[in-house]
């Protein structure tokens, strides 16, 4: 049986990505007066900011400064850090409430393994700090998703080996990750290109613990 349960944030906790696309958008348009591709959104999920700002310049064809990037990197967070005043509870994903207080009556150990550096204050403004036992710290790691480095780290933060963890994801990156770490991969989606985790269920809603427990086992 599986001791921990490793959980992205962005669409799987609470639908953020939304926040932080949007804050790619104004940033594109404010400084290249161009509109960003809806379809560059899924490349962006999951990965760090700086990754993500690396893939929108590139589908921009638009090469920058050092100076310039990390004032972009800088803009960028100050406008996702201005949209998450909005956030509570109530923009939990359906079944994460019920699912995380199943896991934590059956004594299971929960991290948060996300590249976003706002993971602390959204669990916050969520009401679901007192929830986790670690969240692992996407600073403290060498490389970001789709490398498995920040799920080990949220499992050794919890004093387990990923072998013995289960972790949940809703990006190829995350998905990605999670198989390399060696532990149980749990997508939440229908995106197809979803189907290299070990368990596939169509949203958060279907996140049950008898059903993590059947897949793992097997």
């Amino acid at each position: 049986m599986f001791k921990g349960v490793l959980f992205d944030l962005d669409g799987v906790i609470a639908d953020t990505s939304t926040l932080h696309f949007d804050a790619w958008k104004k940033l594109v348009n404010k400084y290249f007066s161009v509109a960003l591709p809806d379809s560059i959104e899924e490349k962006t999920k999951g990965v760090s900011r700086t990754d993500s700002l690396k893939v929108i310049l590139e589908s921009l064809d638009v090469v920058v400064s050092d100076s310039m990037f990390q004032q972009l990197l800088h803009e960028k967070n100050e406008l996702y850090g201005d949209s998450l005043n909005t956030l509570s509870p109530n923009n939990i994903l359906p079944g994460i409430a019920p699912f995380i207080s199943e896991l934590k009556e059956q004594k299971m150990k929960l991290a948060l393994a996300s590249a976003s550096l706002n993971g602390p204050l959204i669990l916050e403004k969520l009401a679901l700090s007192t929830a986790f036992d670690a969240v692992a710290d996407p600073s403290k790691v060498a490389c970001g998703k789709p490398a498995p480095d920040i799920f080990i780290s949220a499992a050794k933060a919890l004093g387990l080996t990923p072998a013995v963890c289960v972790g949940i994801e809703d990006s190829i990156a995350g998905i990605s990750a999670i198989n390399s770490s060696g532990a149980f991969s749990v997508a939440v989606g229908k995106n197809p290109q979803l189907q290299s985790a070990n368990l596939i269920l169509p949203s958060t809603a279907e996140l049950r613990l008898d059903t993590l427990r059947i897949a793992y086992s097997n």
